[in-house]
């Protein structure tokens, strides 16, 4: 019998899926890879390979060696290409094609089909803020990218060029970094960045000796590498952007 192609709103549910699971849940057994296999009209093993076969697509996974599957189709690629393009637009087709599949969580809870503009506009802003967060936390598998913190109430998805200052580039999760609501804190204020070798860099004018917390806290952690995300790295250029425009130089 012949495997039917995957449809776009299929595709695009497996995309979901794809932003909010570490890459080690990528398997038949997870539950919600089987609760979503069956809304979509997929075998668990079918919509775990998906995901294998997405990997193959992103640097973050093939540049330390893992190759996912090599699976990934022509559609596969040209969706990958859109959401690159055009975050924003793409994590409302997401969520539609969540919901066109009864999906209860994910980036599909909010309603989408407001009619008024404003009540459209802050579904569409509230769409945008669950997905950046979902995706940005899973990539660093729910962990401070500087401290370690793994309690997800203190958890923040932080922009690295801040939400007012760049639109096109609000939900893209290679402009976040896992944080403790410290550490986000800190780096939105400038007290911290980090380099180009993603080291964190403490400002000179914020370090207090006398100050036995923030020593601990924050200064400790001058010079130490953050732990890098299993997909969506830190894009080079908002890094250089948050050290020119946001970090307090000494």
């Amino acid at each position: 019998m012949a495997v039917s192609h995957w449809t776009r709103q299929q595709s695009l549910v497996a995309f979901s899926l794809y932003c909010r699971l570490p890459f080690g849940r990528f398997h038949s057994e997870n539950p919600e890879i089987i609760q979503y296999a069956n809304l979509i009209g997929r075998t668990p093993s079918a919509l775990a390979m998906k995901l294998s076969n997405l990997a193959s697509l992103d640097p973050a996974i093939t540049s330390t060696g893992r190759s996912g599957l090599t699976g990934a189709s022509a559609a596969d690629k040209a969706l990958w290409q859109e959401m690159q393009q055009d975050w924003a637009a793409f994590v409302i087709a997401m969520a539609q094609a969540e919901k066109e599949f009864g999906a209860e969580q994910g980036i599909a809870q909010s309603n989408i089909a407001e009619k008024s503009t404003s009540k459209l506009a802050e579904v569409t802003v509230r769409i945008g803020q669950q997905f950046f967060r979902s995706a940005v936390l899973s990539a660093y598998n729910q962990r401070c990218c500087i401290s370690g913190l793994a309690n997800p109430k203190l958890l923040v998805a932080s922009h690295i060029v801040p939400w007012s200052q760049d639109e096109v580039n609000r939900l893209n999760p290679h402009n976040g970094l896992a944080l403790s609501a410290l550490h986000d804190k800190a780096f939105d204020l400038g007290l911290i960045t980090v380099d180009d070798d993603y080291r964190v860099v403490v400002s000179s004018q914020a370090t207090d000796a006398t100050d036995a917390f923030f020593m601990s806290a924050i200064a400790s952690f001058h010079g130490k590498r953050i732990a890098l995300p299993e997909k969506f790295y830190p894009a080079a250029q908002f890094l250089a952007f948050h050290r020119e425009h946001i970090f307090q130089q000494a």
